[in-house]
């Protein structure tokens, strides 16, 4: 099934307790794609660079059935950049630049071929803009994934909320949840958010797993404990490509396949903390993606024998 990932392609620079990136592509819709890429052979990708950005990324999301033709290239100008600096819990972090450049003015325009994709994934944009790739669809699409933040719920609160009225499923951390829905409870949270309008929340708890809900079930999957993280940044982005690409393969929009997604999503996430930047996802192989599945079926699964 044909997937559309919208979002940043761009810089970031990060520094952790455990060591700096220097200037490394980045960006939602790289994590992304790269993720979903693990799954499906046709994807397009929406964004915008400036030509500062390396071509040898776009050859190798090329390689990967990432079509490009709706990434538009600005000569003279610099891609989006952000840099920052993680706490040593790994949780917290502080913004250390942010330029636009080329993102200040993004009007992103879906390609003729990609406009009756089965699926679309939008990434953490602003929702005005998530909102015109959806108007921009000739055919309703079998599923829309929208990922946000607390920055969009603090200047465009209204704007978002119009949007989930649109959409399927909706991905944000338990801060986020909190935020838009004026609940401590995430079980509460998550009803307030299923009323109004995606029919499916997840629910992304970092270093603590994450939450899957519909309007009667509730599914959680545990994250995999890691040694070492060195770099958190993109996790959540890897989480939702994995999701959404799981989905896109399996045609299953069913609850209990988003379960899959679900535990698939966080298997990725957790190759994407080992490295700075993209680089673990690029160099991720599919015996090592099977042996972390495992490993993540084995850290749930039990017998247990109930007294009569």
């Amino acid at each position: 099934m044909s997937l559309i990932t919208v979002g940043t392609v761009a810089f970031d620079a990060i520094e952790t307790p455990f060591g700096s990136s220097g200037k490394v592509v980045g960006g939602a819709a790289s994590y992304i794609g790269l993720s979903a890429s693990q799954f499906v052979d046709e994807q397009h990708i929406i964004s915008v660079i400036g030509d500062d950005f390396p071509e040898s990324f776009i050859q190798e999301m090329q390689r990967r059935g990432i079509r490009t033709d709706g990434l538009e290239c600005r000569k003279g100008e610099k891609s989006f950049y952000w840099a920052g600096k993680y706490h040593l819990d790994m949780n917290s972090r502080d913004t250390l630049a942010t330029e636009l450049n080329v993102l200040a003015d993004f009007k992103p325009q879906v390609p003729a071929g990609a406009r009756n994709a089965d699926y679309v994934m939008l990434g953490n944009l602003d929702p005005n803009v998530q909102a015109s790739v959806l108007d921009q669809m000739e055919s309703r699409p079998k599923l829309v994934v929208l990922d946000t933040m607390n920055f969009w719920m603090d200047i465009a609160l209204e704007p978002l909320k119009e949007v989930i009225k649109r959409i399927d499923v909706l991905t944000i951390n338990d801060e986020e949840a909190r935020q838009l829905s004026g609940e401590h409870s995430l079980v509460k949270a998550a009803q307030k958010i299923l009323e109004m309008g995606p029919a499916t929340l997840v629910i992304k708890k970092g270093e603590h797993g994450a939450l899957l809900f519909n309007k009667e079930e509730v599914f959680f999957a545990p994250a995999l404990p890691l040694e070492e993280v060195l770099d958190p940044t993109g996790a959540g982005d890897t989480f939702a490509g994995g999701f959404v690409g799981y989905l896109a393969h399996t045609d299953d929009i069913s609850f209990n396949n988003m379960k899959r997604g679900v535990v698939l999503g966080s298997a990725l996430a957790s190759f994407t903390c080992e490295k700075f930047g993209t680089d673990r996802l690029l160099e991720l192989t599919q015996a090592e993606l099977d042996e972390r599945i495992q490993r993540f079926v084995d850290l749930v699964e039990f017998d247990i024998i109930l007294k009569d």
